[in-house]
């Protein structure tokens, strides 16, 4: 097996990435840390969508029937793509095997580590574990220029809402996160609030383009002036009271519901809604990037994905003068180009873990 050391010296490095962090089955083949070579994602969104959320046991198992199918079709896409090339690098090899084992749920975590230790051992590869947020912070680098750093990145998703300070894509604080609801989890909470189906982000999405954003003047929570952290838990409250009335009112009699709104009140809710969310998270992306100087905003995870707050974010990025570097579409929800990509750079630091790693459903990293 080579070591770390031997990579520092290669010009080309193939990294194979698997991703199985929450619902997605996912592999990739990255060179070079930027150029995706495959990326191959099985969704689970059919098998989650009856329960309006994940089912961390339907999760694990459909992770066990898709690994095998997912890393075959990955490496079979990457063999053809390499050997056409004419560029005298036709020969097919993986050099490092690269995984997020945390944070996640552990049945799911589980499923891809141990593929990842089989790999490892049978090619006799070093392995890398890689942390799924850390990675949702290097997506927008795939297929695209270097992140210039230092960057404040903004990582939003069903599970997570955390604001990092990156001085290198290998120096990573944690600034804030949630101390409730993730942002994603809010947007399927609200969704199904308002009947518009799962997942929720692109539900509430399409129903606000037809709303009133103006309408509803929905709380935005910010906890202390100079907080870092997020709640939206009170939103999704104040949603539901909206909706549905509150408790003191619908014991006096004062009924309201769901079918009572017309497809325009709908609307305008989620428009309302979605304006909410989106301010509440690029003002805490401005304080982080006001107060550490960031030269460059970053946002990642499933919610990055949302047009109105990449707009959102791209004019801070003008008002502040920062550059913003979005992830492309396929690289914002979970996938595991962005964990070969970053498993790059832990190899050529000499980050590397033997078959004892672990996965680590939580984090505060």
């Amino acid at each position: 097996m080579k070591n770390a050391s031997d990579f520092q010296r290669s010009d080309n490095i193939v990294i194979l990435g698997i991703e199985t962090t929450c619902d997605e089955t996912a592999c990739a083949v990255v060179e070079n840390s930027r150029k995706v070579i495959s990326s191959v994602v099985s969704s689970q969104v059919e098998l989650h969508a009856p329960y309006g959320g994940v089912v961390p046991e339907i999760a694990s198992r459909a992770h066990l029937e898709m690994i095998n199918p997912v890393i075959s079709q990955t490496i079979n896409r990457a063999r053809t793509v390499l050997q056409s090339r004419q560029d005298n690098t036709s020969e097919f090899r993986i050099d490092a095997i690269a995984v997020a084992n945390t944070p996640g749920l552990i049945g799911s975590l589980l499923v891809g580590l141990m593929a990842a230790k089989t790999l490892a051992w049978v090619w006799r590869v070093p392995l890398i574990g890689v942390n799924h947020l850390h990675a949702h912070a290097y997506a927008p680098a795939l297929d695209a220029e270097p992140i210039n750093y230092p960057a404040v990145a903004l990582i939003a998703s069903g599970g997570h809402t955390s604001l990092y300070f990156c001085q290198s894509c290998l120096d990573v604080e944690l600034l804030g996160a949630t101390i409730d609801d993730a942002a994603g989890e809010a947007f399927d909470k609200v969704s199904a609030i308002l009947g518009l189906g799962y997942p929720g982000g692109p539900a509430i999405e399409r129903a606000a383009k037809m709303g009133r954003a103006d309408r509803i003047k929905f709380p935005r929570a910010l906890l202390d002036e100079d907080s870092l952290d997020f709640s939206f838990s009170g939103i999704k409250t104040a949603v539901l009271y909206y909706v549905n009335g509150t408790p003191g009112a619908i014991r006096s009699g004062v009924t309201k519901g769901i079918e009572k709104l017309t497809e325009q009140d709908k609307a305008d809710i989620a428009a309302c809604f979605q304006a909410a969310m989106v301010d509440m998270m690029v003002i805490k992306l401005r304080r982080a990037a006001i107060a550490y100087k960031a030269k460059t905003l970053i946002i990642g995870g499933g919610v990055s994905a949302n047009s109105a707050l990449r707009e959102a974010v791209c004019k801070l990025g003008e008002d502040i003068g920062a550059k913003v570097r979005l992830p492309a579409l396929q690289y914002a929800c979970d996938n595991a180009a962005m964990v070969a990509g970053l498993g790059y750079h832990y190899l050529q630091a000499g980050k590397i873990d033997d078959l004892q790693l672990d996965a680590i459903p939580t984090t505060r990293q």
